[in-house]
């Protein structure tokens, strides 16, 4: 294999030839082998990086700071990575120390000796396209590194709201097929008064609506950025006009409304964008959990349960039960809810866990917000896909259980009082008669104003009978 020699303040190192990265890329490959996936799994992230050193090239173009010959090369190589090219390139693991800086050396590297080919030069001939001199011009990891995780956050939740908003759709198709299904209600797991499987799956896709505007709101937070801060907040090593152009510029390149920090110093150590992120996904990922447990129990037995609903059958359930189907999509749903819910918690102590003017432990941030919205996003499509889109009622097994239930006894409470109604429950309970039929039996209420009170419109709904 052919090498050349890089170099650094700590020494010499071999690079493969044919490699566009370099030396401190290369001592990172060396020094962070822990999650196995590298930054490469996540190309919001490179893509951004690519933008942002674009911009930042253009704005020092601009105020002549940077050749243009090298200026045009390094951008073409930043429209490259963008375009999806060379993102092989980036093999060092997500989570590291130096607060990214291994990331921000890794795509500068990557963007100088690409540079250096469009120039007509080989790799490692740094003097006419150096990654720290050029492509990194006017930056420090501490403001490049934010703002491109930022950019890429905003990309990528925009997958997750579509994916949202596709299993909403899907609970409210489901909610208008089961409009006429009518069922027990049930709190704290007891018997309550009569719904509508329909009211249920509406309610599904009002939580879930609730979510996505909760998501597009938080994700507004991101385009905030410190772009121009350079080391910790006070644009040194930047030329005058700087941080207001290249915040333009980036604008430009993204195509997203990116406004400037208030604040360079403060949002050079500021995280709290991603809590409030973190926080968002911890809540939609505890509402859906919840409607999966839902699921759940509403198709339990089928026959020793409550068998209301039939999922789709996706795979045999067990290796020594024959015919047995388990709920294998909730279930996986659920373990992917957990899993947001506890990196919330890393994020939340990553997040305290800044110092003074820089909070280096944004990569394990990052790590757990890019994997927390991609398994979450894949897995409302699994539900939506393989589960939500086949789901029947079991319409007559509704009406056994409603027409023999004794709390919808709770409809005549208006017209008989709750004493009384309580004690009709009771001797209806003894007599294993329904409420309908005790009634009818007993005399107390005339058939036809019976059938009225315990019609659908009356017992889903504000009661219209009179008394």
């Amino acid at each position: 294999m052919y090498t050349r020699i890089e170099h650094d303040f700590l020494g010499e190192l071999e690079i493969p030839q044919n490699a566009y990265y370099g030396i401190q890329t290369a001592r990172a490959m060396h020094n962070f082998q822990i999650t196995g996936q590298s930054i490469a799994s996540i190309p919001e992230l490179i893509i951004a990086l690519a933008q942002v050193k674009k911009a930042a090239a253009t704005a020092n173009v601009r105020l002549e700071v940077l050749e243009e010959d090298i200026f045009s090369a390094i951008c073409q190589s930043c429209d490259e990575i963008i375009s999806g090219k060379w993102h092989d390139q980036f093999p060092v693991d997500c989570i590291q120390g130096g607060a990214g800086t291994s990331t921000n050396m890794n795509a500068n590297e990557v963007i100088a000796n690409r540079s250096l080919e469009i120039m007509g030069y080989e790799k490692g001939e740094y003097q006419y396209c150096h990654p720290n001199n050029h492509v990194n011009c006017s930056q420090s990891t501490n403001d490049v590194y934010p703002t491109a995780l930022r950019i890429a956050l905003y990309s990528k939740l925009a997958g997750l709201i579509s994916a949202l908003c596709y299993l909403q759709k899907g609970f409210l198709q489901k909610s208008k097929e089961f409009t006429d299904v009518v069922k027990i209600g049930r709190t704290q797991l007891q018997d309550a008064v009569p719904i509508t499987l329909g009211m249920e799956f509406s309610a599904y896709a009002t939580t879930l609506e609730e979510d996505i505007n909760r998501l597009n709101e938080a994700r507004e937070l991101l385009l905030e950025v410190n772009i121009g801060a350079t080391a910790v907040g006070t644009g040194i090593c930047s030329p005058s006009g700087y941080f207001p152009l290249v915040v333009q510029i980036l604008a430009e390149v993204t195509g997203h409304a990116i406004v400037p920090s208030k604040n360079l110093v403060e949002a050079t150590w500021d995280t709290g964008a991603y809590v409030q992120i973190s926080s968002v996904l911890k809540r939609t990922a505890t509402k859906i959990s919840k409607i999966c447990n839902d699921l759940r129990l509403l198709s339990s037995g089928p026959r020793g349960g409550l068998n209301e609903i039939i999922l789709p059958q996706v795979q045999p359930g067990s290796s020594i039960m024959p015919g047995k189907v388990n709920p294998v999509i909730p279930e996986l749903v659920n373990q992917i809810c957990f899993d947001i819910i506890g990196k919330d918690v890393t994020i939340s102590i990553a997040s305290e866990s800044a110092q003074l003017e820089l909070n280096a432990m944004e990569p394990i941030i990052a790590f757990c917000l890019f994997n927390g919205i991609d398994h979450l996003t894949r897995g409302i499509i699994t539900l939506q896909d393989l589960c939500i889109y086949g789901i029947k009622a079991n319409k007559e097994h509704c009406k056994h259980i409603l027409e023999k239930n004794i709390s919808s006894i709770t409809t005549l409470i208006p017209f008989l009082g709750y004493e009384k109604a309580t004690e009709i429950a009771r001797e209806a309970s003894k007599s294993n008669l329904s409420i309908y039929n005790f009634i009818i039996e007993k005399k107390i209420i005339d058939e036809k104003i019976l059938k009225d009170i315990f019609s659908p419109k009356n017992m889903l709904h504000p009661y219209t009978v009179k008394k």
